[in-house]
């Protein structure tokens, strides 16, 4: 594919995804239930994020296509497992936008005074960025994507370096003040911020060398993030001191530049909004019209093969939106649609690490990665508990329609009358 997907492009994509702007206030929360021992948690996953992303890019290496993760799943385990898995990423991706565009759309509200007024035209706003930006050309938002990830990187970056003269280790004893086992709380709680390498997969077939480029780009990725993680992290326990504000990085920014440098914050919660939301529904829009290419949604969903689905763009835009609406006029707090998606992210995981295990030679690192992944991702589905109820009442409406489909396939063929045998005086 001559025009597809750069390395430097997909490394952004795949960065995008990861730095969402848990980074601006996990950090801080982390370090309210661990203290220092939180940075165990952070290099921990930090760690099982790596053979984690490593099968999802062989994956996307051996089977390049939009359906992602529904593509494994039914090249390993069948229709049924496909649609089914499919469902409930689909469905997850539009309702957990406003979700994590409502970050943004309260820092916005907090800088101007304006209130939840402003933040839902924030949000909404957001929404639609994303939308135009994917609706021309993965080329357009992938260039996009570059520019947001190459300053939002750089902000990171500043306000690590800016913040380190003012460490202080005293700040990092007593390392465990809540015991170890608060260790475990804090990494439960970090899992959002390490969400993102699920999405490879959907855009693997927008490579110009799949094969080549998408081990090189996830390499990237996972260098960066993990030291703007591990960095951030650091520095906010050991700068900020055992109870660090709400805002951690807009605090450390302020140790470097003064007053004036706390609205940088507001400009990044808004770019790392902009740069998750915009490779999710990058991503989304292609799995929705894979999975209608296989029969697992409907078929005008589907697009042309090289063109950009816009259909279910369309689709997934105006469920985010109706789903924003719907928050606004409740009132409610998008607590439980986070823990959704975190749900929904282990839940592909599992299923994605199960089937690489089926799918990669058996002999290579990348199954041994997988194998590593499947027994971390397994601990991840536990610790979510109940908030796997959204994404498998998805998973069964994928079932429901699965089954329909055949019905309906048996049925039709039991109508059709058999072609009649040819008379034997018109034979020979």
């Amino acid at each position: 594919m001559q025009n597809g997907l750069s390395v430097p492009q997909g490394a952004a994509l795949t960065l995008g995804a990861m730095l969402g702007t848990g980074v601006i206030s996990l950090p801080a929360l982390a370090a309210g239930v661990a203290g220092p021992a939180s940075l165990v948690a952070w290099a921990a996953l930090v760690l099982l994020s790596i053979p984690l992303a490593t099968t999802f890019a062989a994956l996307g290496a051996r089977h390049p296509d939009g359906g992602g993760v529904a593509t494994y799943a039914r090249l390993a385990f069948g229709e049924r497992a496909s649609t089914m898995v499919g469902w409930a990423f689909y469905a997850t991706i539009p309702v957990g936008a406003p979700a994590a565009a409502g970050f943004a759309g309260a820092y916005v509200a907090d800088a101007t005074g304006g209130g939840t007024g402003t933040a839902l035209v924030t949000t909404v706003a957001i929404i639609a960025v994303c939308a135009v930006m994917n609706w021309f050309d993965l080329r357009v938002s992938g260039t996009a994507q570059l520019v947001i990830a190459g300053v939002v990187a750089l902000l990171l970056a500043v306000a690590v370096v800016v913040a380190l003269p003012h460490a202080q280790l005293t700040y990092l004893t007593p390392f465990a003040p809540h015991g170890w086992g608060a260790v475990g709380s804090a990494a439960a709680l970090l899992v959002w911020a390490f969400a993102g390498w699920e999405i490879l997969g959907s855009l693997s077939a927008e490579y110009r060398n799949p094969a080549r480029d998408i081990p090189r780009a996830t390499a990237v990725a996972v260098a960066a993030v993990g030291v703007l993680y591990l960095g951030v992290a650091f520095v906010t326990v050991a700068v900020l001191g055992p109870t660090p504000g709400p805002a951690p990085l807009s605090d450390l920014l302020v140790l470097g530049f003064g007053e004036s440098a706390r609205p940088v914050t507001t400009v990044l919660a808004v770019l790392l909004t902009i740069g998750a939301i915009n490779v999710y529904f990058a991503g989304g829009s292609r799995m929705g019209a894979a999975l209608a290419r296989d029969g697992a949604l409907p078929a005008w969903l589907a697009s042309a093969p090289g063109r950009t689905p816009r259909r279910s763009l369309a689709l997934i835009t105006a469920v985010a939106l109706g789903t924003t609406a719907l928050l606004a006029a409740l009132h409610q707090s998008t607590e439980a649609i986070l823990l959704m998606a975190t749900a929904t992210f282990s839940l592909l995981y599992v299923v994605g690490t199960a089937a690489a295990l089926r799918l990669l030679p058996r002999r290579g690192a990348a199954w041994w990665c997988a194998a590593v992944s499947l027994v971390a991702a397994l601990g991840l589905l536990v610790m979510t508990g109940p908030h796997m109820t959204g994404p498998l009442l998805a998973a069964l409406g994928g079932l429901a329609w699965a089954t329909w489909r055949r019905r309906r396939a048996r049925v039709a063929a039991a109508v059709t009358p058999a072609a009649a045998p040819e008379p034997e005086y018109l034979a020979g």
